[in-house]
C-alpha cells in the first residue's frame, strides 16, 4: 500500500471517527496531516503552507460583518419586515421560513445558525396556524439551501477557494450561476412541498387567522414578541456597510474577507459596540473544521491521493456516471457527517471530472446540493433543531416523517440533483 492509499484510508477513518464521543474532525485532520506528512517525508512548512489562509480571512471578515448586523438587531428587523408583509395569507405565511432562510444564508449566516433562527419561526407558525410541521420544516431548510452558494455564504466561499486552489477554468459569472442554481433547487423543492400539501388538503386556501403577537426566533418553537427595532443610526450604518462591501466585492473584485473585516471594525468603533460580542459570532469551530480538513486534503493532494480516487471512480467513456458516483458519496456521507466538511473533501475531485468533459459549474452545483439535500433528517444538527422547536405532541410523528424524508433524500436526492444540475 503506497502513501496515497494510506492517506485515503486515513480520510475514511477520520469521518468514521466523527461518530465517537470526544472526537473533533478539525483537530483530528490536523493530527492526520502531521502523521501522514511525517510518513511521507514532508517538511512541516509544507503542511503549514497547505492551511487555507484565504479561506480563514474570508470567513472571519464576512461573519464579523454580519455578526454586527445580528447583534444590533438589523437581521431581526429584516425578518420582522418579512412577517409584516405577508400578513395572514396562507401560502405567504408558509413561505416565511423559506424567505427567512434564504435571506440569512445569502448574507453569510452559517447554515446551523440560520437553522437555529428559522426552525422556531417555521414550527411556531405551524403550531399557531395549524400548518403541517414537516412542510414548514422543509420550506425553512430549503430556504437555507437556496442561499447556500451565495458569494457571502460558507459554501460559496469554500467553492471559490477550491476553484482558485485547483486553478479550475470557470467563467467570470460563476458565483452568480452557483447562487442561481442553489436558488433554483430550493424553489423547486419548495413548490413541490406546497403543491403536495395543497393537493392533500393540508395547506388551506385564502386567509388564516391573524396571530395575536408577531413571531420571532425564540429558540423554543413558540410565538414571542419581536425585539425592539434597532436605532436608525445602527440600521443605516449596518446596511450601508454591507452594501459597500457588496458593491466593492462584486463590482470591483476586491477581497470580500478583508473588506468585511475592515467595515466590521469601523462599524464597531462608530456604534461603540463591545468587540468580544462580535468576535464571539465568528464561527471558530467551523474555521477549525474546514481549515483542518483542507490542510489534510493539501497533504493528500501532494501525495497524489485524489488522482488515485479519480482512477477508482472513473467510468471509462462516461464522466457523467463518475459525477453521479461523487454525488452519491457526498449524499450518503452527509447523512451522518457535516455537509460542509463533505463538500470541501469532495471538491478536489471535480477538476478531474471536469477534465473528462463534465461542466465544472454543473459538477460543483451537483456535489454541493447533493451534500445538503439530505440534511433534513432527525439524526443531525438540523433535525435536532427542528425537533427541538416543535411542540411536544407533534415530535414523535415529526421524527418519523423526518427520518423517512431523510432516507428518501439519500436514495433519490443525488440522482435528481445530478439529473438537473450535472448537465449545466
Amino acid at each position: 500500500m503506497n502513501i496515497a492509499d494510506v492517506s485515503i484510508l486515513v480520510l475514511v477513518l477520520l469521518f468514521v471517527a466523527t461518530m465517537l464521543k470526544g472526537f473533533n474532525l478539525g483537530l483530528g485532520s490536523l493530527a492526520a496531516a502531521f502523521g501522514v506528512s511525517a510518513v511521507a517525508g514532508m517538511e512541516a512548512t509544507e503542511v503549514i503552507d497547505a492551511f487555507p489562509g484565504d479561506f480563514f480571512i474570508m470567513i472571519v471578515g464576512v461573519t464579523a460583518l454580519f455578526g454586527v448586523a445580528q447583534i444590533n438587531g438589523t437581521l431581526d428587523w429584516m425578518l420582522d419586515g418579512i412577517l409584516h408583509l405577508v400578513r395572514s395569507n396562507a401560502t405567504l405565511v408558509a413561505l416565511v421560513p423559506f424567505l427567512a432562510g434564504a435571506l440569512l444564508t445569502a448574507f453569510g449566516t452559517l447554515p446551523a445558525a440560520a437553522t437555529a433562527i428559522v426552525a422556531p419561526i417555521a414550527l411556531g407558525l405551524s403550531a399557531r396556524y395549524g400548518l403541517p410541521a414537516l412542510m414548514m420544516a422543509v420550506l425553512g431548510i430549503m430556504g437555507i439551501l437556496s442561499g447556500l452558494l451565495s458569494p457571502l455564504a460558507v459554501f460559496g466561499i469554500s467553492a471559490k477557494q477550491q476553484i482558485d486552489a485547483s486553478q479550475l477554468l470557470v467563467p467570470d459569472h460563476t458565483p452568480i450561476t452557483l447562487l442561481g442554481g442553489s436558488m433554483l433547487a430550493g424553489v423547486l423543492v419548495c413548490i413541490g412541498a406546497l403543491v403536495y400539501s395543497r393537493a392533500r388538503g393540508l395547506l388551506p386556501k385564502g386567509q388564516l387567522g391573524h396571530p395575536e403577537v408577531p413571531l420571532g426566533p425564540s429558540g423554543g418553537g413558540v410565538a414571542t414578541l419581536v425585539k425592539t427595532s434597532p436605532r436608525t443610526r445602527d440600521l443605516v450604518t449596518t446596511l450601508g456597510g454591507i452594501g459597500l462591501v457588496l458593491v466593492l466585492a462584486v463590482g470591483f473584485d476586491a477581497n470580500i474577507g478583508l473588506l468585511g473585516a475592515t467595515v466590521a471594525c469601523l462599524q464597531m468603533l462608530v456604534l461603540r459596540m463591545e468587540p468580544s460580542e462580535v468576535v464571539s459570532k465568528i464561527p471558530w469551530s467551523v474555521i477549525l473544521l474546514i481549515g483542518g480538513l483542507l490542510t489534510y486534503i493539501g497533504v493528500m493532494q501532494s501525495q497524489g491521493a485524489f488522482e488515485r480516487i479519480s482512477q477508482l471512480l472513473t467510468v471509462e467513456g462516461s464522466p457523467m456516471i463518475s459525477l453521479l458516483l461523487l454525488c452519491y458519496i457526498a449524499g450518503i456521507t452527509s447523512f451522518a457527517a457535516s455537509s460542509i466538511a463533505v463538500f470541501v473533501t469532495v471538491m478536489p475531485l471535480i477538476p478531474n471530472v471536469a477534465a473528462a468533459g463534465v461542466s465544472p459549474i454543473g459538477a460543483i452545483l451537483a456535489v454541493a446540493l447533493a451534500s445538503v439535500i439530505v440534511d433534513i433528517n432527525p439524526l443531525g444538527i438540523t433535525g435536532g433543531l427542528i425537533l427541538g422547536s416543535a411542540e411536544e405532541k407533534v415530535r414523535p410523528k415529526l421524527f418519523r416523517q423526518l427520518l423517512a424524508y431523510g432516507l428518501a433524500s439519500v436514495v433519490v436526492g443525488p440522482l435528481i440533483i445530478w439529473g438537473i444540475f450535472g448537465w449545466w
